[in-house]
């Protein structure tokens, strides 16, 4: 049962910060209206804080780490799945998705620093995200009268899900400002920080939040809606990759893969993304009435033509007649004269029964990011082994090719029909391995400098330490 909440406004120079004193209220007011693809929302404060008082008893304190996933579960924009969020915005960028509803600046190249999708829902949610964290770091560290026990798995959580949100935070920005404390001034005027200072500290949050995480699912009775230590492995994995340490992206996946008794690739690819699948190591558990996923909300039309995104023709032709996941992940539409294909990944749009979670990281990730690290380290065999479990699936033939660049080349295919409109995996994967420009550079509106989102202009006006990204 929830507690009561007493809600205190105080107005500071940067926003409404909101304390509570027996539980973390996280405010998002919705009007749900199933008949057409609209939210109407209330947006919530800049900055939310946790009063000391939360952190009294286990119980109070595990729900502030609840309820920062029900917040990202039923987020409009970087979490939820939906149109303004992080899958939806970089599917649109690369070349997965187009839009029914233009001018849309993402799709189009096209962004501009006051745009307010980048500012609300891709960097300052994540910030709220993170400043939540730090708020729940620091007074895990001055309680005495939590179990040591939540104090590890809580500290755990905080530390995944900052480094979570900083991995997207630098991938989608460039060099980014660490917050590592809640002290506002401090945070007010932080410089950008280097790249590479920024995955030292995802990288630092990881491995600690490996050791303090619980290595099943108990803490959330079963149900793989909370990170454990296989979700921090994961991730660990995939920032070693896109850091280009192959040795430990190699390790980290295999001791994820090699964990049998909790994850396996599903057979069915219609079972990938129902509730608790096996393949499954992070999802978020939907909190919207009538409503499975935001993200088949945002895709499945509800007439014979879609009024949100499709799938462009780059992404189509992608895959074979052969591959399954042409027929069980593509989703289409005709009004007689045209056909229009959609993902299809999630199936249930509307709902009283919760069938599918939003899939954050699951486990045919890992063997592609052991595929990549074991051809760059010249283990073709075992790169070819990985990515031919994921093809042997979709019900693809082999890869036999010794040939590094064309082993690669496949792995990056691969990855690209797996994975589409999944938390922006395409878009990362274009930059990462330098070929935005080769791939994108025909898009209307493309330009090598949009590899990177603009900061947004109002945090620029605040804080005069940061610089803007080339090309805004």
């Amino acid at each position: 049962m929830m507690k009561t909440i007493e809600i205190h406004r105080i107005w500071r120079n940067k926003g409404w910060f909101l304390f509570t004193s027996q539980w973390i209220l996280w405010i998002t007011v919705l009007v749900v209206n199933v008949s057409c693809d609209d939210f109407v929302d209330i947006p919530a404060p800049k900055d939310e804080l946790v009063s000391p008082s939360v952190f009294t008893d286990d119980e109070s304190a595990n729900a502030v780490v609840r309820g920062m996933y029900s917040q990202m579960a039923s987020s409009l924009g970087f979490a939820g799945g939906y149109y303004n969020s992080v899958t939806v915005t970089s599917s649109l960028a690369a070349d997965e998705l187009f839009s029914f509803r233009p001018p849309n600046a993402f799709f189009e190249n096209e962004l501009n620093p006051d745009d307010q999708a980048i500012e609300r829902y891709l960097w300052n949610e994540a910030y709220q995200y993170i400043y939540t964290c730090n708020v729940i770091l620091e007074q895990l560290a001055l309680s005495d009268q939590l179990s040591a026990e939540v104090v590890q798995q809580l500290e755990g959580e905080a530390r995944f899900i900052r480094a979570f949100c900083y991995f997207y935070l630098t991938n989608l920005f460039g060099d980014v400002p660490l917050h590592l404390v809640s002290d506002y001034e401090a945070n007010a005027t932080a410089e950008r920080a280097p790249k590479d200072q920024v995955y030292q500290q995802i990288i630092e949050d990881l491995r600690l939040a490996k050791e303090f995480l619980a290595m099943d699912y108990s803490w959330s009775e079963g149900e793989r809606v909370r990170p454990n230590k296989w979700a921090a492995i994961a991730l660990l994995a995939r920032v070693y990759l896109y850091t280009e340490n192959w040795e430990q992206a190699q390790q980290m996946a295999s001791a994820v893969l090699s964990n049998s008794r909790l994850y396996e690739l599903e057979p069915d690819l219609t079972a990938v993304f129902l509730k608790n699948s096996k393949e499954a190591i992070w999802q978020l558990r939907p909190v919207r009435p009538r409503l499975n996923t935001l993200e088949a909300f945002w895709f499945i039309p509800v007439s014979s033509r879609p009024t949100s995104v499709g799938i462009t023709d780059t992404l189509l032709s992608a895959f074979s007649t052969e591959d399954q996941r042409l027929t069980q992940w593509i989703g289409s539409v005709s009004d007689g004269e045209q056909t229009w294909y959609y993902p299809h990944k999630f199936k249930v749009r509307i709902s009283s029964e919760l069938i599918e979670y939003s899939m954050v990281i699951r486990l045919a990730e890992l063997y592609l990011i052991r595929a990549e690290a074991s051809a760059h380290l010249n283990d073709f065999s075992a790169a070819q082994q990985d990515i031919n479990r994921i093809r042997s699936r979709a019900g693809l033939e082999d890869i036999t090719t010794t040939d590094l660049q064309q082993l690669l080349d496949a792995i990056y295919s691969e990855r690209q029909r797996e994975l589409f409109t999944e938390w922006g995996h395409r878009w990362l994967d274009l930059k990462r391995t330098q070929r935005a420009d080769q791939i994108l550079g025909g898009k209307t509106g493309w330009e090598p400098t949009d590899v990177l989102y603009p900061i947004p202009l109002n945090e620029l006006l605040r804080n005069t330490q940061l610089e803007q990204n080339p090309g805004y």
